[in-house]
């Protein structure tokens, strides 16, 4: 199916095209790019324009350039625009002008991906969705995702994230959005803003690009949800809140199990129940308001109920999985959580509580008891209280369920210090530093935690974890 042709891209960037094409799909990186697709030469750490003869090699239909680059030929299929950001923008806005479907935006500290997801699987058992690809949240991300975008799309989801002040409104202004969801408004990025109260303006900027009679979805729990409740009236927007302290869509009781999590709540006067197949306090909150998007939207509550009892978090964000330690002792195995793509003092809290309340196993294990370990790293960004608040994870009400903390990097030397000494792991500059004695502090029976801020490298941890396990072998009786 054509997504878009020569004609029609020039028309949208006010380009060049200096052939016939037809494209397929948008890509900005020739590591995936697929046939048919075409190829943004953006400029990252590198000039995409490096790059444009490897992707025509690879079979993409054109390339959006400013210039033909060297070594590409005369009579390549090119877009030539003055800006190739400008341009992918341009495109972005055409691809949404030219979607007669509903369009759900989604911003906050926390929870951003996750709900993105999670309404992506509720939707797309209700019409043709589209949905950001992993965090495609920026300036780039956006329009990427709004270029992709069919035009007989029914339902997008589009993340919206933010570093700096002023980055939110005009993205959410190009997405056009008709429902806006703000998941919550916590420390993070405040290297950037002076306090949460500037956190919390920028997050409600999201509601500046919704289309007339649109709605705002907003968390009721925060303690800046009257910054976003009176951004909404603002913009003259109808404002449906969620949370505890929602009076549209109500938290009544999330039960955390194994590997479920059961929430009773409210929709206005109607009680709601749903499951998510993953344990989380946080999961179940952003699922009451991605809830709220969907009836926001006026789609089958029910169709989403159902939907998102098979949603699982995505990878580094929560992610559980079972690792078998022994090929032959299939009991032999350990608990791992992988949260490892980022942190800020909501999420981390948040991580902690699942670990807290996970069932560790007994007797199986050179330690005779099962114990919650975390593997823990800086959280960035934080600016110049960031001691202090790394220091407070020791202060949690779930910390006080772990049996040992491993830290990893030099903000969290500041927690490493104040752990009571039963509880202290070791403190490790790097998380390679980790890896060699990794597997001695570990033991089957164990539930294992790893979060951190995504430069802190957490991800080598779990990657090493999982190369601990071993496939079960099948074993005939005889």
């Amino acid at each position: 199916m054509t997504l878009w042709s020569a004609q029609g891209a020039a028309a949208a960037t006010g380009g060049q095209a200096t052939t016939d094409w037809t494209a397929m799909g948008v890509s900005i990186d020739t590591r995936s790019i697929e046939p048919g697709d075409l190829f943004v030469a953006l400029k990252d750490q590198r000039d995409g324009h490096e790059f444009v003869a490897q992707a025509l090699e690879k079979g993409a239909a054109a390339a959006l350039v400013t210039h033909r680059p060297d070594g590409v030929a005369e009579d390549a299929p090119l877009l030539i625009v003055p800006d190739v950001l400008a341009g992918l923008q341009a495109l972005g806005r055409a691809g949404r002008a030219r979607m007669g479907g509903k369009v759900a935006a989604v911003t906050g500290s926390v929870g951003k991906t996750s709900t993105k997801e999670m309404l992506l699987e509720m939707l797309r058992v209700q019409g043709r969705t589209h949905a950001s690809v992993a965090s495609y949240n920026n300036h780039w991300g956006v329009p990427l995702t709004l270029a992709r975008m069919p035009a007989d799309t029914e339902f997008a989801v589009i993340e919206i994230g933010m570093n700096h002040p002023g980055e939110i409104a005009p993205l959410s202004k190009m997405a056009q959005p008709h429902v806006a969801l703000v998941t919550t408004v916590a420390a993070a990025h405040l290297e950037a803003f002076e306090d949460i109260t500037g956190i919390a303006v920028e997050k409600a900027s999201i509601f500046d690009g919704v289309v007339p009679n649109g709605v705002a979805v907003l968390n009721a729990d925060v303690e800046t949800a009257a910054i976003l409740m009176a951004k909404a009236q603002d913009c003259k927007l109808r404002d449906i809140s969620f949370g505890e302290h929602g009076y549209d869509f109500k938290l009544i009781r999330a039960d955390l199990r194994e590997d479920t999590t059961v929430v009773q709540a409210q929709m206005g006067a109607e009680p709601l129940l749903y499951k998510i197949a993953s344990p989380g306090r946080h999961f179940a909150m952003n699922a009451l308001g991605a809830l709220a998007v969907v009836a926001a939207l006026h789609a089958d509550i029910a169709l989403a109920v159902a939907a998102l009892g098979r949603w699982k978090p995505y990878k580094g964000r929560g992610q559980r999985e079972r690792i078998h330690l022994d090929a032959v002792e299939v009991g032999m195995t350990l608990d791992l959580i992988d949260d490892s793509y980022n942190a800020n003092p909501t999420s981390m809290q948040a991580a902690l509580e699942v670990l807290a309340a996970a069932p560790v196993t007994n007797d199986i294990g050179r330690v005779s008891r099962g114990r919650r370990i975390a593997f823990l790293g800086d959280m960035k960004e934080l600016g110049p209280d960031e001691i202090a608040l790394h220091a407070g994870l020791a202060h949690l009400q779930a910390m006080q369920s772990l049996d040992v903390v491993h830290c990893i990097g030099p903000l969290m030397r500041s927690l490493y210090d104040i752990l009571p000494e039963a509880q202290r792991g070791a403190w490790f500059e790097t998380a390679e530093e980790a890896l060699p004695s990794l597997k001695r502090r570990l033991d089957s029976g164990d539930v294992v935690l790893a979060k951190g801020s995504l430069s802190m490298k957490l991800g080598l941890i779990v990657d090493a974890i999982r190369k601990m396990g071993h496939a079960p072998l099948d074993v005939e009786e005889g």
